[in-house]
């Protein structure tokens, strides 16, 4: 098996602009390798090189912003480059990273599921058997991304897995929890979106006042609890911390 260490090779890291090095492993998305990512963007965050700003991870990559006046010298990409592969020779140490498990109460009854019923009938399932495929799984959140505190999700059943609406929706509620091909996730504000509605949480996604502001980190796992309509209703407005 592949340690992380094994995986830091060169042809791994490119430069994206004249602040920031990707380093992207490629191919298709799979747990083990976004878990690495998770732990070096840990590493790096806990040993910061001269310059750095932050440290953003998608499915299968890793973007380091940095200060290339801060970092200093005629070639901050190469410098950085080698105070990042200096920093994760060290990650045999570390095996988690946010990994607690999250309830998410949702609502899966209308006016909350809009397309509840589409997924259903594409699959030949009934809305009550993609509400339990959809609930029973555990997901792992790969990244926060879209808009702020909004999870991209993996780990979903491939039973009720449905492409992206075709004309998108100009309002997708506050809390909406929706599928979009393999994944699933929640929109932590009212948008315009693509994903297929299938239910809602009244739980808040994202608050300014708390540290950090979203309730969901990568790394997170999450379960969808249902619920019904009279629970959303007194769960509304309720900190989830």
């Amino acid at each position: 098996m592949r340690t992380e260490v094994d995986l830091l090779k060169d042809e791994i890291f490119s430069p994206l602009g004249d602040s920031a090095i990707v380093i992207d492993l490629g191919g298709d998305i799979e747990l083990n390798k976004n878990h690495s990512l998770l732990v070096w963007k840990q590493v790096i965050e806990m040993k910061p090189f001269s310059g750095f700003l932050e440290a953003v991870p998608a499915y299968t990559t890793l973007t380091i912003f940095y200060d290339p006046i801060k970092v200093g010298g005629p070639f901050p990409y190469k410098k950085v480059k080698e105070e990042i592969k200096e920093r994760l020779q060290t990650t045999h140490s570390l095996t988690t990273v946010h990994d607690q498990t999250i309830e998410i109460p949702v609502c899966y009854e209308e006016p909350f599921s809009p397309d509840l019923a589409f997924v259903a009938h594409s699959h030949h399932l009934t809305k009550s058997e993609v509400i339990s495929i959809h609930s029973e799984q555990i997901y792992h959140v790969y990244f926060i991304g879209f808009a702020p505190g909004f999870p991209f999700l993996g780990g979903m059943n491939e039973a009720i897995a449905t492409p992206r609406k075709n004309i998108p929706s100009l309002q997708i509620s506050k809390g909406s929890v929706g599928i979009a091909g393999k994944q699933t996730g929640i929109y932590p504000f009212a948008s315009p979106g693509g994903w297929q509605i299938i239910g809602r949480t009244p739980i808040d996604l994202f608050n300014i006042s708390n540290d950090p502001p979203a309730l969901l980190q990568p790394g997170n796992r999450v379960q969808f609890t249902p619920i019904s309509k009279k629970e959303f209703h007194s769960l509304e407005g309720k900190s989830w911390r």
